[in-house]
């Protein structure tokens, strides 16, 4: 067992109180509908990693972010572990647009009380954490 601790990012960007998520075609959850993110390169920031994979995977510039929640995937029965801080951008630019059709097959802005399922892990965090926010 690679007993590697992986480190990923990802953030909610809402328009019009909606959210965008994609349609993850690989694992991990292939088949699930998530924020965008991605893996932390080695000597790049939380930030710069975030700002990198969303613009890789739906051509937005993220302008400002604040942190939401971290979150914790853990999967011992396959071996996985990853750490995933989740930011809020809180301004950005551009149109959004799937970039990366091998990794996405659908893109859309979904209120927060009619979501697709299933759900990432971190999605589902991240939701939570902004429903406790509204409160």
């Amino acid at each position: 067992m690679d007993e590697t601790i992986r480190v990923g990012c990802g953030a909610v960007i809402m328009q019009n109180e909606k959210i965008l998520l994609l349609k993850r075609v690989r694992e991990p959850e292939a088949e699930h509908w998530g924020i965008p993110g991605g893996k932390v390169d080695w000597l790049e920031t939380l930030e710069q990693a975030v700002k990198r994979e969303i613009m890789e995977e739906v051509g937005l510039r993220l302008d400002s972010l604040e942190l939401l929640v971290n979150v914790n995937q853990i999967d011992a029965n396959k071996g996985e572990h990853w750490v995933a801080p989740v930011y809020w951008a809180t301004s950005f630019t551009g149109q959004a647009v799937v970039q990366e059709p091998e990794k996405h097959s659908g893109m859309d802005w979904f209120a927060l009380d009619q979501l697709p399922g299933p759900l990432t892990v971190a999605t589902q965090l991240a939701v939570a954490a902004i429903k406790q926010r509204k409160e």
